[in-house]
């Protein structure tokens, strides 16, 4: 087993079956994300696909004899043509599953607040890679344990500051958006305690923000089209 997968046992991703649930019409941005939400909840699996994120030093066969399955079955399962992998890869486990409600209680968090950070990680990053993806759900994570934001997933993604949104995809409606099995389990590893960003608060796209002050802040992390910050 390589020293990779050993380090980063505890690292399994959960992709979680969303069977449905399109997104609705828009009324007020609450509303909307309340219906949304509901439905989402209910379209959730009881059970979730084990996947594992490739990280630096893997290889393929290793990762196969770690989780006791074939090399065969892994390469067929993810519809490999090559057993070469890179980091930030996700790979589906064949023949694994685990409890939706055991992975969700070991941070406390509700089917409705993995949700609701799957679709404002989708509605904000789904034209990133995957570690971009896991980057914003950590950003809201984040605020969410810190003393100068809201302290639920809810209140964080919905915050309002003099009228604005925190999160653009709240006033816009895109937060309503169905989001895909990516999304998904880039919220899942957010909420396992992935944090590409170092902790940061914020995040922004430099080449459109026009806001000057957050290009004050102490950058964090570089991810694809993101600016990873926090405050000084």
């Amino acid at each position: 087993m390589s020293t990779a997968i050993s380090r980063f046992v505890g690292v399994v991703a959960v992709v979680l079956l969303i069977l449905g649930g399109q997104a609705m019409g828009r009324a007020t941005a609450e509303q909307n994300l309340k219906d949304v939400t509901a439905n989402g909840i209910e379209a959730l699996a009881d059970s979730c696909m084990i996947c594992y994120t490739v990280r630096e030093g893997d290889t393929l066969s290793g990762i196969a004899w770690h989780f006791d399955i074939s090399l065969r079955s892994l390469v067929q399962a993810n519809k490999l043509q090559t057993t070469v992998i890179h980091p930030s890869d996700v790979l589906v486990i064949p023949g694994k599953s685990a409890d939706l409600d055991t992975v969700l209680s070991r941070g406390n968090f509700s089917r409705e607040d993995l949700y609701l950070l799957a679709r404002a990680i989708y509605a904000e990053a789904r034209g990133e890679t995957f570690t971009g993806q896991v980057a914003v759900g950590a950003v809201i994570l984040n605020r969410v344990d810190s003393p100068d934001f809201p302290k639920s997933m809810r209140e964080v993604i919905m915050q309002r500051n003099k009228n604005t949104y925190q999160f653009s995809p709240v006033a816009d409606g895109s937060i309503n958006l169905k989001p895909d099995e990516t999304a998904v389990n880039a919220a899942v590893q957010a909420l396992l305690g992935w944090d590409p960003t170092n902790g940061a608060l914020f995040f922004y796209n430099p080449h459109i923000a026009s806001d000057k002050w957050i290009k004050t802040l102490p950058v964090m992390a570089r991810i694809g089209n993101h600016v990873f910050a926090s405050r000084t």
